[in-house]
């Protein structure tokens, strides 16, 4: 039988605002279960290339990175945001440490290619990108992994890596030796039908749905590369994904009832 492994992603709005993500690290170090931490941040990267007078350009709702950007988001991404967080874990007594892909080659990426839009310093990862064996190695330490959104070549390239992707890509990796769970936290109750009403719900979504509510303009661009990620976790044998409310972690830990269920 596999150990249970949980692998759940926070983005920009909880990571901005220090008293929610001080909840929620709380709630996150009291997981019994073995666990792994992604995390993104762009709309501190977006603030920071504000004030340095950097242009951001995002297509559906994914960052294009010259090297003015890529130096802005390895500062905030795999520095500031990632030591913060394990910081704070730390003081909760969860034995975090944190990475970008390039530490100890743990997610190794290639330069995105496409036909129509250089998207400059962006990496595209798939399974086989993961170091699986060094990462289950650290977990057996009973060391806590936090990764940034940042990953490398292996020719001395950083890569800006969409962090919903990473945490897709390493359940995939994981979920051969792990029964794994993976989580995607943000500021809805899940994927909502009406986005301005929190009670609207939709409880289980497959791959033919997903088309469907994309195809009918019923889901917000923000909410595409979730679950584009997470339904390519579901068809690559993660045990099971959900998207859930930051503050409802604990109550989804325990009851298993919380956010939208992804499934095939």
């Amino acid at each position: 039988m596999k150990n249970k492994l949980y692998i759940i992603k926070i983005g920009g709005a909880l990571i901005d605002d220090e008293e929610l993500l001080n909840e929620f690290l709380e709630q996150f170090s009291e997981i019994k279960e073995k666990k792994i931490l992604v995390h993104g941040g762009g709309k501190l990267a977006t603030t920071l290339a504000d004030k340095l007078g950097v242009e951001q350009k995002m297509v559906n709702g994914r960052r294009i990175t010259d090297k003015d950007t890529l130096d802005i988001v390895a500062m905030v991404y795999a520095g500031g945001i990632n030591k913060n967080i394990v910081a704070k874990l730390q003081h909760k007594k969860c034995k975090a440490i944190g990475f970008s892909g390039a530490d100890a080659n743990l997610i190794k990426a290639k330069k995105r290619e496409h036909s129509e839009i250089d998207f400059g310093f962006v990496g595209d990862i798939e399974k086989k990108s993961v170091n699986r064996k060094l990462i289950s190695k650290l977990i057996k330490l009973k060391l806590v992994p936090v990764f940034s959104a940042i990953t490398h070549d292996k020719k001395g390239n950083l890569f800006n890596t969409n962090a919903d992707t990473i945490a897709s890509v390493i359940a995939q990796a994981l979920s051969e030796k792990y029964d794994v769970e993976l989580l995607y936290c943000f500021d809805k109750e899940g994927v909502l039908e009406d986005v301005n009403n929190s009670e609207s719900i939709i409880k289980n979504i497959s791959e033919g749905k997903f088309s469907v509510l994309k195809n009918e303009g019923k889901l917000h661009k923000g909410i595409l590369p979730k679950l584009e990620n997470a339904l390519g976790a579901v068809k690559n044998n993660v045990n099971k994904v959900f998207l859930i409310k930051e503050s409802e972690l604990k109550n989804h830990i325990e009851n298993h009832h919380a956010g939208t269920e992804i499934c095939l």
